[in-house]
């Protein structure tokens, strides 16, 4: 009761802050954006209705998407430390509009050359520049007490506005503008409107030093140096996290779960292309991925609500054991059929368990790592994340057939599910054992954990 009282404090103190507003303002301005172009992207690389992208291409087209976020995240910290975090939002927001323009060109005519992947790529960049800006700029609008409340609130509303910007792109193109190029054009037109007026609230909400680096905090070090800091740090976190077995075994996990749910978020995008509807049917194609969104999202939303309790009264390596297992049952049982229905059904267990993974591992490295190496663990973590999905996408891509529709590929992702779930069981479970608990009795185990280490 009285944490529920406290989080409904903080959450009311961190909305009536004016600057934390604002800021908040302009996220959800430009992850609306973010969500209409992203859509626009895919769609014209997925469901193209003048040529049918092989599976290796929308391998390709996912990489593009993910990649960004990962490859250049260790080194922005370099920048956010040295240059104004308002001016870093407002122009990131100023670049994006601009380069989405030419994108726009590219998609109208379907041309999908290398000049095309690079401004993806640039774009989806700049959006993690832009977010690390914002993360950044919290401390500056909001008291050290209620930071944990106002992150969460800005990334949950974050996600829910870039799904909100999903969903009505996928209404727009049902109804006023088309399944067509021309009509992912038109959508790709709309994100610039909202990445102008993100850049223009931030530009008129903050002044240039309001949300930092404070002058005494700037990084003095050159540039170079700094970079060359940065990739030894990268090295220094691996080795804080190897020595943190509990979290490092979670992450590793995690890993696998991710490889073998790119394989798997493959096969759906091609069975719902070719062999649940006609080829040429890309409005039901487009209508029935939306039900799998709608039930990814509500995986996510019971994740959340379960996993906090559930971690409390089993621990956390039991919960991921039971999620790992749980993923291996839903494949084989609600994918083996090839029902449309039954697979919405699938999808939904499969992304509680995504979900409930995540909460543990991030909850892992927050509580196990040392507070020196806790950034550097994250990055290595969100690199592991999306860099384990990308394989899985690639390994999919060379193995599936055309349609998506392959029995042996199911059975190999349930089995290779049961496997990580036998061997996180043992190898998490033995740890756990040793140091006497696992995060479900934190901050009572943080001693056995140094202890143990």
């Amino acid at each position: 009761m009285l944490d529920t009282t406290t989080n409904t404090r903080n959450l009311r103190a961190i909305l009536a802050t004016r600057g934390f507003r604002r800021l908040l303002g302009v996220r959800v301005i430009s992850q609306i954006a973010d969500g209409w172009f992203q859509a626009a992207l895919a769609g014209s690389v997925l469901f193209n209705p003048e040529k049918r992208t092989s599976p290796i291409q929308i391998a390709i087209g996912f990489a593009v998407l993910l990649l960004p976020y990962s490859l250049i995240g260790p080194y922005i910290g370099v920048f956010l430390d040295r240059w104004s975090r308002r001016s870093i939002i407002v122009v990131a927001n100023l670049l994006r509009a601009l380069l989405v323009l030419p994108t726009i060109v590219f998609i109208w005519y379907g041309t999908e050359n290398a000049a095309f992947v690079a401004l993806a790529f640039l774009i989806i960049g700049l959006n993690r520049f832009f977010l690390a800006g914002l993360s950044a700029a919290i401390p500056h609008v909001v008291d050290d007490r209620r930071l944990v409340t106002a992150n969460a609130v800005s990334g949950t509303l974050g996600s829910i506005c870039f799904s909100l910007g999903l969903g009505s792109a996928v209404i727009l193109v049902k109804t006023a503008l088309s399944v067509t190029l021309h009509g992912y054009a038109l959508l790709a037109a709309l994100a610039p409107i909202g990445y102008l007026a993100a850049a223009l609230l931030a530009r008129l909400s903050f002044g240039r030093g309001q949300l930092g680096p404070d002058a005494r905090e700037r990084s003095s070090d050159t540039l170079g140096a700094a970079m060359i800091s940065t990739a030894r740090g990268m090295v220094d976190g691996v080795r804080h996290l190897a020595s943190r077995r509990g979290a490092a075994y979670a992450v590793l996990a995690q890993s696998a779960f991710r490889a073998l749910y790119g394989v798997l978020a493959l096969a759906v995008l091609l069975l719902h292309r070719q062999y649940f509807h006609h080829s040429k049917d890309l409005s039901g194609s487009i209508s029935g991925l939306g039900l799998v969104f709608v039930a990814g999202g509500a995986g996510v939303l019971i994740a959340a609500f379960l996993t906090p309790p559930v971690t409390r009264r089993i621990g956390a390596w039991r919960w991921i054991a039971c999620l790992l297992a749980g993923t291996a049952v839903a494949v084989v049982a609600f994918g083996l059929p090839f029902n449309p229905g039954l697979l919405v059904v699938a999808v939904l267990f499969i992304n509680i368990a995504a979900q409930g993974i995540k909460i543990v591992v991030d909850t892992a490295l927050q509580h196990e790592c040392d507070d020196a190496y806790r950034g550097r663990v994250f990055s290595i973590n969100d690199t592991a994340f999306n860099l384990c999905f990308v394989v899985g996408l690639f390994v999919a891509a060379l193995v599936l057939p055309a349609d998506g529709h392959s029995a042996a590929a199911l059975l190999v992702v349930g089995f290779g599910y049961a496997l990580v779930m036998v061997w996180y069981a043992v190898a998490g479970g033995r740890w756990a054992r040793r140091i006497g608990d696992d995060i479900a009795g934190i901050p009572l185990a943080r001693a056995r954990i140094e202890r143990a280490s």
